[in-house]
């Protein structure tokens, strides 16, 4: 029987990947950086959300860029304090983009609050170690354009701190987004044309989120591939926005996709960010947390990831 599309286009995947393991045997014996992104643990106390990731070998944290003000948010001493005691790291900063910090919006406040936000993150990211900080391009939980303009004002207020990237020594990660959430850039072509046009070589790199490009993609394991070296963090949840293992994504897919970009090497991280199912998931991040849940939230979606990695490589 004549394969399916996708179970053509999955066997070439296997190829490659094989190959890649036939050519660096050594990529057996390595593991993917596995990071958390940790706003969808809500209000609950870094200290207690260190612990859960300690005790599941989560040795990386994706932060809340939560500095929404001068006085508000992480202290990076004691982020550095509390995360020093479980030998844990930050990879990146998640910055959150609404509509009161949109880079695309048609009100010149709100476009300078985005940058302002900026600023304060790149501050946080630098001074705890990060690499990256996440940009959306425009206002998570606002699907409806503005206009026909918002693309030209997101590259050009980015632009205007594309300098203190490079100062920072941070990289740009731009997200795209399912278009059910965002009204601008769905796909990594999208984000690629994005970082085209702003042009500069602080932001020149994709975080990734298979759970929106289930929705906008045509594979997602190809369009990994496509970001090639651009892709530094990928966002994971099932088909469900829950623990892997507990949907239908093909996990296996990403994991040969990330093997065979050479994903083990450099500051580059898989990123667990299991939400749930819904159109916004903002409110989360200010919700009191259930801690058995997300217990067994990491514990599963960690243990799952980890099993598919070894079974892949016959390890």
């Amino acid at each position: 029987m004549k394969l399916q599309n996708y179970e053509a286009t999955r066997e070439e995947l296997v190829t490659a990947f094989r190959s890649k393991l036939a050519q660096r045997p050594e990529l057996r014996q390595q593991e993917i950086k596995l990071s958390w992104s940790n706003w969808g643990f809500g209000i609950e106390p870094l200290e207690d959300s260190a612990r859960r990731l300690h005790k599941n070998g989560v040795k990386w944290i994706e932060l809340h860029g939560n500095r929404y003000g001068h006085d508000l948010g992480y202290r990076a001493a004691d982020v550095l304090a509390t995360l020093g005691r479980y030998d844990i790291q930050v990879a990146g900063i998640c910055g959150m983009f609404g509509r009161d910090n949109d880079l695309s919006s048609n009100s010149g406040i709100c476009r300078q609050h985005a940058v302002d936000y900026i600023r304060r993150q790149l501050d946080l990211c630098q001074a705890v170690g990060g690499s990256y900080l996440l940009v959306v391009p425009g206002a998570v939980g606002r699907p409806q354009a503005y206009d026909g303009s918002e693309f030209e004002r997101s590259v050009a207020t980015l632009q205007l701190v594309a300098d203190e990237f490079a100062q920072a020594g941070v990289r740009a990660a731009i997200e795209p987004i399912r278009s059910a959430e965002v009204s601008l850039v769905h796909t990594i072509a999208d984000a690629a044309g994005y970082l085209a046009a702003v042009g500069h070589d602080a932001i020149k790199h994709i975080n990734g989120d298979v759970y929106h490009m289930q929705s906008e993609e045509v594979n997602v394991a190809e369009a990994l591939l496509d970001a090639g070296d651009r892709l530094i963090n990928l966002h994971l949840a099932d088909s469900n926005r829950c623990a892997l293992g507990k949907g239908s994504l093909d996990v296996d897919a990403i994991l040969m996709a990330l093997y065979v970009l050479d994903y083990t090497t450099g500051p580059r991280f898989a990123t667990p960010e299991p939400l749930g199912p819904g159109g916004d998931p903002y409110p989360a991040m200010f919700g009191k947390p259930d801690p058995a849940l997300l217990d067994q939230l990491v514990a599963d979606t960690v243990s799952y990831w980890r099993e598919r990695e070894r079974q892949l490589k016959g390890a």
